[in-house]
């Protein structure tokens, strides 16, 4: 599986994903809600809303499914578990800043998981992939802090970047013969599966919380669940996991301006090269990666 340059319809896809997704971080720092609660009901609550788009589509395509593709489902919706289950908790170890830094290495994984499955990447990808996480640390900082409590939640970010590719690498392979939404059930639903125990072994509480945390939770899986992380799934059966893990860096300045206009919280000057420096290295890696097929054409 190459690198694949992603078209122009994919690249609005991926600009609407992305301010989507830009919405986590500021509603996530908003609620009262325990991380790992957080993460089962933005999934339960996110597979449940796509059964009736999924059910249209028709789930007899997943009894076609041959071992690998199934083992790839599976896969999915795992490291998509993993990835809230580390990423969402270290919000509370660590700095915005260092954890946003941190999360944003994932095109770097990304790409090493590519070339380590033994595929060839272009040296302009590396090239784009560096220049894009000089923007993101010019727009987060460097948290040098060497509080033990930060360095539980740094690690804990970290994980999640490699999480997040390990789970875009897998979905790149299974969106090829399955629909988006009924990728995007059997992702949700089974990432709810592997959460819900995971929070009662730590002691999580997974319910009883007022209605005003209700709302952030459904406005968290309305919005970045449904719209953003359903319309990248969608972008992965024409676009490279490297390719969307790098446009997904976007994320840290829509998060910055919605942080800046909901919770007060206003960014530095360095918000607008560090902007334009993202620009630079997608265009890099867009110009580096190849060409799709005209004659490919995956479930939509």
């Amino acid at each position: 599986m190459t690198i694949r340059r992603p078209s122009a319809a994919d690249l609005v896809t991926l600009s609407v994903a992305v301010a989507a997704v830009s919405t986590s971080a500021p509603i996530i720092a908003a609620a009262a809600v325990a991380p790992l609660a957080l993460a089962f009901w933005r999934c339960l609550i996110g597979g449940l809303l796509t059964a009736p788009i999924a059910l249209w589509r028709g789930l007899g395509v997943l009894t076609g499914l041959s071992r690998d593709q199934r083992r790839q489902l599976v896969l999915a919706a795992f490291w998509l578990a993993a990835h809230f289950a580390a990423w969402i908790p270290s919000l509370s170890f660590t700095s915005v800043a260092s954890a946003a830094a941190l999360i944003a290495t994932q095109p770097v994984w990304s790409a090493l998981i590519v070339r380590l499955s033994g595929q060839r990447v272009p040296r302009g990808v590396w090239l784009g992939i560096g220049v894009a996480l000089i923007g993101v640390l010019m727009l987060t900082g460097i948290d040098a802090s060497l509080d033990p409590r930060s360095l539980v939640g740094d690690g804990l970010a970290l994980a999640g970047a490699v999480l997040a590719a390990l789970y875009v690498q897998a979905g790149e392979t299974a969106r090829q013969s399955i629909s988006t939404s009924v990728y995007s059930l059997v992702v949700y639903l089974g990432a709810a599966v592997f959460l819900l125990p995971l929070g009662l072994l730590f002691g999580a509480a997974m319910w009883g919380y007022p209605a005003d945390q209700w709302l952030l939770i459904l406005a968290l899986t309305l919005v970045a669940q449904l719209l953003g992380h359903t319309l990248i799934n969608h972008a992965l059966a024409r676009t490279s996991a490297t390719v969307v893990s790098l446009a997904i860096l976007f994320e840290l300045p829509g998060a910055v301006l919605i942080a800046a206009l909901w919770l007060g919280q206003l960014p530095s000057l360095t918000v607008i090269p560090a902007l334009l420096l993202l620009l630079a290295g997608l265009a890099m890696v867009i110009r580096s990666a190849q060409a799709p097929e005209p004659w490919e054409s995956p479930p939509v």
